[in-house]
């Protein structure tokens, strides 16, 4: 129940910050260099101030500079990327590199899903599909590679966290290092800045909220997936952005996100539900 509930939040974190960086991003609020170095800067105060509040332990990590580079090249990929590309082919972009990445190194580690779960695995991409591609219309190429990259990066940055004894110390460490390339990021990119109040309150609280704290959370679950299920759950997070969109943007329901849903929902308790995996 604990991974159940690490996992849940992490992906409702995650649907959060998606939300987060469209509002900021898709009406022009914050362009998206300002947008990445912002993120990732709250997210290292917030996690340093959490870090500082729990006290040291024997455990404590401070990040590695192996998982920051994925995780700076996820998040300036990903912004990027939300600049070219419409939603519903990024997320099918960016979701299908994380199952390949994650699930690819699953099966090079010698991890075997059995047949329930690859039974699993295909449902959720169905739905996935059924999600996103009646939506697709010649996705640009540039933006289309970019989110793919987003999806590798952030495939291994999630790998990288399955051997962490300290998920929170970890995670600052990894906000901590990252902060240099971004804001490198942010400086070459100087004439395309476009700041607003409003765009600098949303980017703060995804990388505050919605990326450090829904990461470490992330990384607390991670040692107790196997790649593959890590991966398979978070096909969870499109269609549970889309219900959120619906339900706080007025966005509406159709009947392709409700068997979408279903679908996805399906596929990801196949592979956790302990029931299934009893010999």
């Amino acid at each position: 129940m604990r991974v159940v509930f690490l996992t849940a939040a992490a992906l409702i974190g995650f649907a959060g910050n998606s939300l987060l960086t469209r509002g900021a991003l898709g009406t022009g609020r914050l362009d998206a260099a300002s947008f990445t170095a912002v993120r990732i800067l709250t997210g290292a105060l917030t996690l340093a101030l959490l870090a500082r509040l729990r006290g040291r332990s024997s455990t404590q990590e401070h990040g590695s500079w192996t998982s920051a580079a994925a995780l700076a090249g996820y998040a300036i990929a990903f912004t990027l990327a939300y600049g070219r590309i419409g939603a519903s082919v990024g997320a099918l972009v960016l979701f299908g590199s994380v199952q390949i990445t994650m699930i690819g190194t699953g099966l090079v580690r010698g991890e075997r899903p059995a047949r329930i779960d690859w039974a699993g695995v295909a449902l959720a991409v169905a739905g996935l599909l059924v999600f996103t591609v009646p939506g697709v219309d010649a996705p640009d190429p540039i933006g289309t590679a970019l989110m793919a990259l987003a999806g590798a990066c952030w495939g291994a940055y999630s790998i990288a966290g399955r051997g962490n004894r300290d998920p929170l110390g970890a995670t600052a460490g990894n906000f901590a290092l990252a902060l240099l390339p971004c804001v490198i990021f942010a400086g070459v990119s100087f004439n395309t800045w476009h700041i607003t109040p409003s765009g600098l309150w949303l980017a703060a609280l995804s990388g505050s909220i919605a990326s450090g704290v829904a990461y470490t959370l992330w990384y607390s679950a991670l040692p107790s997936l196997p790649s593959w299920r890590a991966g398979v759950v978070q096909l969870v997070v499109p269609v549970l952005t889309a219900l959120a969109a619906a339900a706080l943007l007025g966005e509406s329901i159709s009947s392709r996100l409700v068997l979408a849903t279903a679908l996805v929902a399906a596929g990801v308790l196949l592979t956790i539900l302990p029931i299934w995996h009893r010999r």
